[in-house]
């Protein structure tokens, strides 16, 4: 295809002058002429490799799959420094990459061990390590990796046979980072806790609409990160790798959303990562995520080589700007923890702003043509390339925002939420005796849950009112103060509002069931009382009625509303079981 002649021409130029590309240290993807990848015991063995090859390298495992898969991690450092203290000991900046998440998506496992072997080996690319620790997931997803095959993505143009998207339990692993369900995501928020990298990079493969950029990238610039961080992203780490892939002969783009689906003239518009992404998630610790996505219509040769390109450069800013990048993460973990950053509201949610900038599109050919299937109007891609001048909708804006509490507050008996609380490297202490405090907090209304299960879980929609009300907190309860570098981390967890909060995943679905009921014969008698007694009361039960007549043909419904006027109703049902504090304790 005319399209892809051009990125082509260019990647098998780089590729031909690769270091090592001819050696004995060829790694499977390129001994099959970019043709296949290898499985997981094949690629264990090339790190192995790696690490008895070189003293900069260390192989390591993080943990392990529920089919009893070890996860592999190779640590590159050029002092031989590879635990975190070590490297703590010296001024590197760490750059944590993650490959096959999607194990379908697997680009990144070969591209990383090309690089490291480059890098290792060969002596490529100068002082790369200087002031520089890699580490290096090549398979995240292990289960998922070997469920191996040549039908596992439709849209995709290569290689022969991957891995399946989802774990052996068919959850998706980049939509798990808050909420950390997948064993292997336990296991990876504890290596991410213990090293604290400064910079990560996450490596996919994209669906969608077709278009000549081999790969789009996803970076946190829109307000959800400290101000000084947000502006080293956008000025400084965007600018650099737009120019270098560009030199390379790679231009990038946004990771492409169109406002309609496939419809480049419609516009793109940008986002925000919700924490549940692997690059929303680091933003709310602190710390810069780029999201790589090659395209999924390139040849698999191109999307290696892209990656390749992409993380070499990603690797050469962080170890150039290692002390730059290290103050302003410093800068960022002082400003969360500090009461400055409970001055301000917090942002839970955006939006996309109306106004929009002009850019340059590099897309290909396109028209609308009727579905012989459907009925519907579907776009067809040609083999023409196209520079479209369409809007971007570049601007994200608060939604949803909220004050920071000087501390929360959970009853013991939510062991699942605290238990989380430690995974996500959030301090809290315990009561030791109970207190009666006065807190903030909520209370429900509109209680609705999705139709089907989604990661597992069943996620929940509601109206939230602020409530304030003096409750007991049992010894045990959790104290979560304010004052801590994950501050942002809680606020997404213990916010109702919050895209990924724990009460919308469902953590606490059971303060939304009622457990007691009255008899009909009991009810009937107390509801002609409280008419007869109390004319407002009357009035309400009159007008919802005449609004819902779903609601008065339903006696059930009828009793159990009077049920709920009375002082035996559960006055903790639809009441959010966290407390906000006005101070620490």
């Amino acid at each position: 295809m005319k399209r892809f002649l051009t990125t082509i021409t260019i990647v098998m130029s780089i590729s031909s002058s690769t270091p090592g590309a001819d050696a004995n240290w060829r790694t499977h993807c390129e001994k099959s002429g970019f043709e296949s990848t290898p499985r997981y015991e094949e690629t264990i063995e090339y790190c192995t490799r790696l690490s008895d090859g070189s003293p900069h390298v260390h192989y390591a495992t993080f943990g392990r799959s529920p089919r009893g898969r070890d996860l592999p991690l190779l640590i590159i450092d050029r002092r031989g420094n590879f635990t975190p203290d070590e490297v703590r000991a010296t001024d590197n900046a760490v750059l944590l990459i993650e490959a096959g998440i999607h194990a379908g998506e697997i680009c990144g496992k070969d591209a990383g061990l090309m690089l490291i072997r480059d890098i290792v080996i060969d002596g490529a690319y100068g002082n790369i390590l200087d002031n520089l620790t890699i580490l290096f997931i090549p398979i995240f997803n292990v289960d998922g990796h070997e469920r191996f095959g040549p039908y596992n993505r439709i849209n995709q143009n290569g290689p022969r046979e991957m891995g399946w998207r989802t774990t052996a339990r068919n959850l998706n692993l980049n939509r798990d980072f808050l909420k950390a369900d997948a064993p292997e995501m336990r296991d990876w928020l504890r290596l991410y806790l213990e090293w604290l990298p400064e910079f990560f990079v996450d490596c996919h493969s994209t669906d969608g609409a077709d278009y000549q950029y081999p790969l789009t990238y996803g970076l946190e610039i829109h307000g959800n990160m400290e101000r000084r961080l947000t502006e080293w992203t956008r000025d400084v780490c965007l600018v650099y790798l737009e120019d270098e892939m560009e030199r390379s002969g790679m231009p990038i783009s946004p990771y492409v959303m169109f406002r309609s689906w496939h419809d480049v003239k419609s516009g793109m518009r940008s986002w925000v990562a919700t924490p549940v992404l692997s690059e929303g998630y680091t933003a709310i610790q602190n710390r810069p995520g780029l999201l790589i996505e090659t395209h999924m219509l390139k040849s698999y040769r191109v999307r290696v080589e892209a990656t390749y390109e992409m993380l070499r450069h990603t690797a050469e800013l962080v170890n150039d700007r290692h002390e730059e990048l290290r103050g302003i993460v410093r800068e960022a973990d002082r400003y969360t923890a500090s009461e400055e950053f409970r001055k301000e509201p917090y942002t839970l949610r955006f939006e996309m702003a109306p106004d929009s900038v002009i850019i340059d599109f590099l897309g290909v050919d396109y028209e609308r043509v009727e579905s012989t299937i459907t009925g519907r109007a579907r776009i067809e891609f040609k083999d023409e390339p196209v520079t479209y001048r369409i809007p971007y909708f570049h601007r994200q804006v608060p939604s949803v925002q909220v004050d920071v509490p000087e501390a929360y507050i959970i009853p013991p008996e939510w062991t699942e939420v605290i238990d989380r609380l430690e995974l996500h490297g959030v301090e809290f202490s315990r009561l030791e005796k109970a207190e009666t405090l006065s807190v903030e907090s909520y209370r429900f209304s509109d209680v609705q849950w999705h139709r089907e299960p989604y990661e597992g879980r069943q996620r929940v929609m509601f109206k939230a009112a602020p409530v304030e009300e003096r409750r007991v907190y049992p010894p045990g309860s959790a104290v979560v103060n304010m004052d801590q570098r994950s501050a942002g981390v809680v606020m997404h967890m213990l916010e109702p509002e919050a895209p990924s909060s724990y009460l919308y995943w469902g953590f606490f679905n059971g303060i939304f069931e009622q457990k007691e009921y009255a008899e009909s014969y009991v009810m009937e008698k107390m509801a002609a009382v409280m008419l007869e007694n109390d004319p407002a009361l009357a009035e309400e039960f009159e007008k919802r009625k005449a609004e819902e007549p779903e609601f008065a043909g339903n006696a059930r419904a009828v009793l159990n509303w009077f049920y709920s006027k009375t002082p035996y109703w559960d006055n903790r049902k639809n009441v959010y079981p966290v407390g906000r504090l006005p101070g620490r304790i």
